[in-house]
């Protein structure tokens, strides 16, 4: 480090001699040979700022060092670059560059900036020319392809610990991004997000942020084609995701095959991400999720499957509508055998009247109870989106075995067969209990959401399977512990702790209801009474 800062100092000395040697010069040049032999002053050749542009620079490898970089625009087509930066350590010196490529591409330097003193967090450079000679303007350098590292010390060995680093040029954000959830798989308490951030170039930046990832793990992570559910090849390979960490950055410019990929095309892709353990072990999913035209709007649509020849076995489906106009769905049943495999179709008509298949679900794990499906067409080849599914006139069969489709273990109109007479949708949610501290709710799009607020349509029916031993669930006028204050218009079985609540919603009930433990005021909620 000595020898480097002797180097500098050198260098600033034969500046300062060669300035007054250009003086010199400049004096003996300006003598005139005429009768008045006067000496005449050089002339001013300003060099004035113009044009500033600022990039951010975040820590890396150091926490908490961040600042800025500042270029200049000069009257004579110079630019001047300023770097501050925060948290140094007085008398440390970092040197720093720009590379050519991105922050998460990296690439070679392209010019040398000045060496940051730690002690004032500063330093200053003012060039004409990358380090190879290609003379560069302002304009050149807010157009580059590059980034800039703030590296910690000129050794070999520290070299590559980067304190602070930054984006410049056309790899700079333009604040637009778009997240997508990467949910649990294999591995439990492994999930995150991906966002992808654009460019000014179109590209983009991603970055995968996942939780619990196992220290020193190596993860690697892609896009493949299609949804999840159904499966595809691998588009997209990102850098993979460092376990200590938990994070992954990585510049999205094309597909693996070359193909053109950039933050425009993200939100309409049809694919979904794969988290895997490691190289070594690519069959196990620590995370996952949908991504672009596969995402969830928010809209769903919920229909009861109702207990049939296998005492116990209930649930629901739950069609989530795709950005595609596509739609997921979800079946989940209770007390399905441990071991089974339970084939699932829509049929034509409804229950009553009975028909023949017209769409077939992915069959139910008896071991979780769960199925998921992607819907986009029936059997045949007909279009069948989410927008169809509530004008379908269908039910839904949930067979014992692929061995006994006779037997029908759950049942349920759906769409345009429900009961026009009454007007009625039956809806299910699943209840139980965190200890004293909470009810937990499952079904009509929740998975095991504590004291959640729940709205409740005037005219419907909801089904409460209360599972909650010790902890009778009453739904009350006023939020409070006890027996007093029950609403118990439409209701049957209110305060059950080990059976099913029914309620009709009269069409005269309160704007807000509320459900509350007999016994424990902590666990409660409210329920918004719509029309």
């Amino acid at each position: 480090m000595i020898e480097y800062l002797d180097k500098i100092n050198m260098k600033i000395l034969m500046n300062t001699r060669f300035l007054l040697l250009f003086i010199s010069l400049i004096s003996l040049s300006a003598c005139s040979d005429d009768d008045d032999n006067m000496m005449v002053d050089p002339p001013d050749i300003p060099v004035t700022p113009g044009r500033t542009t600022v990039y951010n620079l975040g820590s890396l490898d150091v926490p908490n060092i961040t600042g800025t970089a500042t270029f200049i625009e000069n009257s004579d087509n110079t630019v001047t670059i300023n770097l501050n930066l925060a948290n140094l350590q007085a008398g440390d010196q970092h040197p720093a560059h720009i590379h050519a490529n991105t922050a998460a591409e990296d690439g070679p330097i392209l010019l040398t900036l000045g060496v940051v003193d730690g002690t004032i967090g500063q330093s200053s450079v003012t060039i004409g020319a990358l380090d190879d000679g290609t003379v560069v303007t302002y304009d050149t350098l807010i157009t580059l392809d590059g980034a800039i590292n703030v590296h910690l010390d000129d050794e070999e060995e520290l070299f590559w610990t980067i304190v602070a680093q930054g984006d410049i040029g056309q790899n700079v954000l333009t604040g637009e991004s778009e997240t997508f959830d990467l949910k649990e798989k294999m591995v439990p308490g492994i999930q995150g997000s991906v966002t992808f951030y654009e460019r000014l170039n179109g590209e983009a930046l991603s970055v995968i942020q996942l939780d619990n990832t196992p220290e020193n793990g190596v993860h690697p992570a892609h896009i493949h084609n299609n949804s999840a559910i159904e499966g595809g090849g691998i588009a997209f390979s990102f850098n993979p995701i460092d376990g200590t960490s938990g994070l992954s950055r990585t510049n999205v410019a094309t597909l693996d095959d070359g193909s053109s990929f950039g933050y425009d095309d993200v939100s309409n892709f049809d694919g979904y991400i794969n988290v895997h353990l490691s190289v070594d072990d690519l069959a196990t999913i620590v995370a996952q999720g949908d991504i672009g035209e596969n995402e969830l709007t928010g809209n769903t649509l919920t229909y009861t499957l109702n207990e049939k020849a296998a005492p116990g076995i209930s649930g629901e489906v739950v069609f989530y509508e795709r950005m595609s106009g596509e739609a997921l769905a979800k079946i989940s049943l209770m007390n399905t055998p441990m071991g089974g495999v339970h084939p699932a179709h829509i049929h034509n008509n409804d229950v009553a009247t009975g028909g023949g298949i017209a769409f077939s679900f992915n069959p139910i794990d008896g071991d979780t109870g769960m199925s998921y499906t992607n819907v986009s067409m029936l059997d045949d080849g007909t279009s069948f989106v989410y927008e169809n599914i509530d004008s379908f006139m269908g039910y839904i069969n949930v067979h014992l075995s692929v061995d006994d489709l006779a037997t029908i273990v759950a049942q349920g109109n759906i769409g345009a067969s429900l009961d026009d007479d009454n007007g009625e949708e039956s809806i299910t949610y699943a209840v139980s209990n965190t200890g004293n501290s909470a009810y937990i709710f499952n079904g009509n799009g929740l998975d095991d959401v504590t004291n959640t607020d729940i709205s409740l349509k005037r005219g419907m029916t909801y089904e409460f399977v209360i599972n909650t031993p010790g902890h009778p669930f009453y739904i009350k006028t006023i939020q409070s512990s006890g027996t007093s204050d029950t609403y118990d218009v439409g209701i049957t079985n209110n305060g059950a702790s080990g059976e099913t609540i029914t309620f009709t919603v009269p069409d005269d009930a309160p704007d807000t209801l509320f459900y509350n433990c007999e016994f424990h005021s902590v666990m409660t909620g409210t329920f918004n009474i719509i029309d």
